[in-house]
């Protein structure tokens, strides 16, 4: 999502790049990019065979809606899923303990935009090149 956000060309990223760039294999990138793609999070500049674009700006994308794309939630321990009941759940300190944990994390993810990664990303770029 960073190489796509920092790429100013109109043009969008293309996979290839994203990968040689990020170090990591285009078909491993194929999952990643499916799974943005049906997030809604990302799309073709011009349909199949075209480089990736953000459908909103960077700095409408937060990293839980990035998060969100690849799991149904944020989730420390099993007894805090929907669909998992505790006959302890409610006289359990440790079960609202790790609630607030969660939550915490929660809206950290929430709080850190797209944005302020390609502001962290392009620093240390600077960093590095000089």
């Amino acid at each position: 999502m960073v190489e796509i956000a920092m790429n100013t060309s109109g043009n969008g990223v293309f996979q290839k790049q994203i990968a040689e760039n990020q170090e990591i294999s285009v078909k491993y990138l194929d999952h990643i990019i499916h799974q943005l793609k049906t997030s809604g999070l990302i799309t073709n500049v011009k349909g199949r065979k075209s480089g990736y674009i953000l459908t909103r700006p960077a700095s409408k994308i937060t990293m839980l809606d990035i998060h969100n794309a690849f799991e149904a939630g944020i989730c420390v321990i099993d007894c805090l899923t929907p669909n998992i009941r505790c006959n302890r759940e409610n006289r359990c300190a440790a079960k609202g303990f790790w609630g607030h944990v969660n939550n915490k994390i929660i809206d950290y993810f929430n709080s850190v935009t797209l944005q302020d990664m390609v502001d962290e990303q392009s620093c240390l770029d600077d960093t590095v090149n000089r």
